[in-house]
């Protein structure tokens, strides 16, 4: 069943807390016993976030909850949840937690459409490479899709790998039923459309290319919801200790060479090398 307008609102202030008190170093039952209060209690997610507490003291998981929490939170979003959960999959709770926050605060605002619904939640799947099939199966379990995007969904799910998105998009919108009118007059599509006209015309130019640029284009003509990207690891903590390292050995050798001019080099010092067994004659 799809949730009120402030449903919505309030999952975006959790999702939002959640991941910026983790960020802080929070432990995630810490988080979920007190931000719970804070919710607005007309809505039904201060009992949800005590259930997921209480969940997670048994399973040790969050995704369990979503998952037995079905009525209130989607398939999808116990599936962004639970990615976060497999040591296969490199998708951060941080970059999770911001997908589920985002998609929210449009589902709040009003207006989604199922076109940009799907294509928000199709890049998800992509830029973090959670998988096609179950993440596609989870999306067509939304009730927010009717029963043609439910059967577009297990057509994407079924064929993608062998047509690339743009194609299938361009395909199922006006556009491509205008394109074909045209040397056609009579023609009727076998399925209806389910993308625009100006969706359609994107698609068509993104035919051959990554669909990365797809999405990007949707998201600049058509201020289509934008998917949150992976930081680039931040290195800088690793940097600092190379450069410890060199320091270290730098003064080792300046001690070396004060020695030596000094005359009281001692070479037993020196650390010898750690041979395989049976090589001491060659050493």
């Amino acid at each position: 069943m799809m949730l009120e307008r402030e449903e919505y609102v309030e999952q975006a202030y959790f999702f939002h807390a959640l991941r910026e008190r983790l960020a802080d170093g929070q432990a995630t039952q810490t988080v979920l016993e007190r931000v719970h209060p804070e919710i607005l209690s007309t809505t039904r997610l201060p009992f949800a976030i005590q259930f997921l507490a209480t969940e997670m003291k048994h399973s040790g998981q969050l995704s369990t909850g979503f998952a037995r929490l079905s009525h209130y939170f989607t398939a999808f979003q116990t599936f962004v949840v639970a990615g976060t959960e497999d040591d296969t999959k490199r998708f951060s709770t941080e970059v999770a937690l911001l997908v589920l926050e985002r998609e929210a605060e449009h589902r709040a605002a009003g207006g989604l459409t199922r076109s940009a619904t799907f294509t928000y939640q199709f890049e998800v799947l992509c830029r973090n490479r959670l998988g096609y099939d179950h993440g596609l199966r989870a999306m067509a379990a939304d009730p927010f899709y009717d029963a043609d995007w439910k059967e577009f969904l297990e057509f994407v799910r079924v064929q993608i790998g062998l047509v690339e998105l743009a194609e299938i998009v361009y395909v199922r919108s006006a556009l491509y039923v205008q394109d074909e009118r045209r040397r056609d007059p009579d023609y009727e599509p076998p399925l209806p459309p389910l993308f625009g006209e100006k969706e359609g015309k994107i698609a068509k130019a993104n035919v051959g290319r990554d669909p990365l640029y797809l999405f990007a284009a949707l998201q600049r003509q058509l201020g289509y919801p934008e998917v949150p990207r992976p930081r680039a690891p931040d290195d800088t903590s690793s940097k600092i200790e190379a450069l410890r390292a060199q320091v270290r050995a730098m003064e080792q050798r300046m001690k070396l060479l004060e020695s030596e001019l000094r005359g009281t080099l001692d070479l037993n010092q020196l650390i010898r090398p750690e041979l395989p067994k049976g090589d001491d004659e060659a050493w």
